[in-house]
């Protein structure tokens, strides 16, 4: 009897105890954010775009009620104020249920934002907030506004922040000239010592008008689209330049980031002859101190396979595979100097030598922090060294060009 009292007791207790549902959120009071925008006014204040999802469209297919007319997958709303968190509220007043941020998983901050505050004033707000998810995904309007970008609607992808983050992700896999980055990986890069940061840019391309109007998706070329664009290289925390290109992934290259891309080289006086698609990359970065100089050491392997020939290659040779090999690690170590050479100009350790510097040789970096950025790294000593390899040459060893050769002799 002692033990049925004592485990009743227990019960009656862990009753009172138990919280049950004093913080439920019903989900037809909750207004979902999946993108935010912030941008600068004229007069300093900032500007906050939402992209709140309509679920009845989402799910439905776009297909409203009574007559039967189209309404779209995303409601935009926005507001101003001295600081996000005066903006955010503000625009409670337009909004009839709460706003709820834990499912953003895109933070869009405009151009000329990036360029004159920066982003520093922004992270601590994003960082700070329980509900706000810091692995959401960073870009940066590129010559637009977040505004613009937000307010888009897109085709195949019916919300709109999926389309931007879906894009990020396969162009990083296959091109490698974009970077995703999350709102914690630039905290990272921003706290690190003397080091700079890189976030991918996005914009919108065509009538930015036309871009928000449900007609825009019923186009089979769509007049209004948005495109990843650039890579942004921030130094202490705002916009200084833009990298497209070769220089764009070089960056990504030596952030050992590339996923997958292709590498053209030329041959036999044909430019472009020949594609190479790699299938695995390293890159690894080592930093000396020497007479009290910095000396860094970039080292990267690459494997991949022969994509296209345009010429005819007899690739059952090992020595035209050796050739091959020898221009694919010129054109590759071509791509990482001109990355290197960017970021000195800019003068923004994008790359993080300096971290490198700071976590191998401690000592020596107390001296060289101070006037890392405007003396060390732009006349920095930086030694590249590429392996690349041919692994594979496709369905077919014998390239469909060398049979015609051999037919026309």
């Amino acid at each position: 009897m002692k033990r049925k009292g004592f485990f009743l007791l227990l019960m009656i207790v862990m009753t009172l105890l138990l919280s049950s549902c004093w913080s439920k959120k019903e989900l037809t009071d909750l207004a979902i954010v999946s993108a935010v925008g912030i941008d600068k006014t004229k007069d300093g204040k900032y500007h906050l775009t939402l992209q709140i999802i309509n679920p009845g469209n989402v799910a439905g297919g776009m297909q409203g009620g009574g007559g039967g007319t189209q309404s779209p997958p995303v409601t935009i709303y926005s507001a101003s104020g001295d600081n996000l968190v005066e903006a955010s509220r503000r625009a409670s007043g337009r909004i009839s249920r709460r706003l709820y941020y834990a499912h953003a998983n895109l933070v869009v901050i405009g151009e000329k934002l990036a360029r004159e505050s920066g982003l520093n004033p922004l992270i601590d707000v994003l960082d700070r907030d329980p509900e706000f998810r810091t692995t959401a995904t960073m870009v940066i309007a590129n010559h637009s506004t977040a505004a613009d970008l937000v307010q888009t609607l897109t085709p195949v992808d019916k919300i709109p922040a999926n389309k931007v983050l879906k894009t990020l992700e396969f162009t990083e896999r296959k091109w490698g000239e974009n970077v995703k980055t999350s709102i914690q990986e630039v905290i990272q890069s921003l706290e690190s010592p003397g080091r700079g940061a890189v976030v991918s840019g996005f914009r919108m391309v065509g009538d930015h008008k036309q871009a928000r109007m449900l007609e825009n998706l019923q186009e089979s070329a769509p007049e209004a689209t948005l495109r990843a664009s650039g890579i942004a290289v921030l130094k202490q925390g705002k916009l200084v330049d833009w990298l497209y290109g070769k220089p764009a992934r070089g960056t990504v290259w030596i952030l050992d980031k590339i996923q997958g891309t292709d590498i053209n080289i030329n041959w036999e006086g044909k430019k472009e002859a020949i594609a190479y698609q790699t299938v695995r990359q390293k890159t690894s970065v080592s930093a000396q101190v020497k007479n009290g100089q910095p000396h860094i050491s970039v080292h990267t392997r690459v494997e991949g396979d022969i994509g296209d020939m345009e010429v005819p290659v007899d690739i059952t040779n090992p020595k035209v595979i050796t050739k091959i090999e020898q221009a694919l690690r010129k054109e590759i170590k071509k791509e990482l100097q001109k990355a290197i050479e960017h970021a000195q100009k800019d003068k923004a350790d994008i790359f993080g030598f300096g971290e490198v510097v700071h976590r191998t040789r401690p000592n020596q970096w107390k001296k060289l922090e101070s006037e890392w950025s405007n003396l060390y790294f732009p006349k920095l000593n930086v030694d590249i060294t590429v392996e690349a390899y041919v692994r594979r040459a496709g369905l077919r060893n014998k390239s469909f060009l060398s049979g015609i050769k051999e037919n026309q002799k």
